[in-house]
């Protein structure tokens, strides 16, 4: 059974890039960001039930979630976001477990033990993630850093960008690696090289 390694990490910090070199290396990686938006279009039911808690209709004229609708409802309503995540993160984490459970193939990854990758912003400080992993990286950058590469890659502004990292604490809980994404692609590449060499 492989192994399981949380990559954590706030807006901007890297942990796409970090994915994607293991990815590159046979590593099998699961984005929960683009887990959530398939598992509310094949689901119908976990549309339903998240639309039950936000008491608002939420699907659009083609009967998928109106994803923007979602988002009104629950911008700056904390208690209705955690609502929503409290019907959301279980159902990914469930997908995550069935899709681990379906890899399969010849291990060409890092060391010797195999391992897939669940890439998240929020591991850390949900409490149902705790203890699921086997080993948890957090990918980390300056904030000056971070806020310059979120504003180039979304077209957005300095503000919006350090409201959303606002509204994403760090959390508090055990890492087992922290990867500093400070410099170069290059530097950033041989760091996941150094770090996952030794995580088993």
């Amino acid at each position: 059974m492989y192994r399981i390694v949380f990559i954590t990490g706030g807006i901007g910090s890297g942990k796409s890039l970090v994915c994607s070199f293991l990815a590159s290396r046979g590593v099998p990686v699961y984005d929960s960001d683009a887990a959530v938006k398939d598992l509310y279009d094949r689901s119908p039911e976990l549309v339903t039930a998240v639309g039950a808690v936000v008491g608002v209709p939420l699907t659009g004229q083609d009967g998928r979630l109106d994803r923007k609708a979602l988002a009104k409802a629950v911008f700056a309503d904390k208690a209705l976001l955690e609502e929503v995540e409290a019907i959301v993160h279980p159902a990914v984490l469930d997908d995550f477990m069935r899709w681990r459970e379906s890899v399969k193939g010849e291990w060409c990854g890092f060391g010797k033990v195999p391992f897939v990758v669940m890439e998240s912003a929020l591991v850390l400080e949900k409490p149902l993630f705790d203890g699921v992993a086997d080993r948890v990286v957090l990918v980390d950058a300056p904030e000056s850093v971070r806020v310059a590469r979120a504003m180039v890659r979304d077209g957005v502004s300095e503000e919006a960008v350090r409201a959303r990292i606002a509204s994403q604490p760090a959390g508090n809980r055990h890492v087992d690696a922290v990867i500093v994404n400070d410099g170069s692609v290059e530097a950033l590449e041989a760091e996941v090289e150094r770090v996952f060499a030794d995580l088993f």
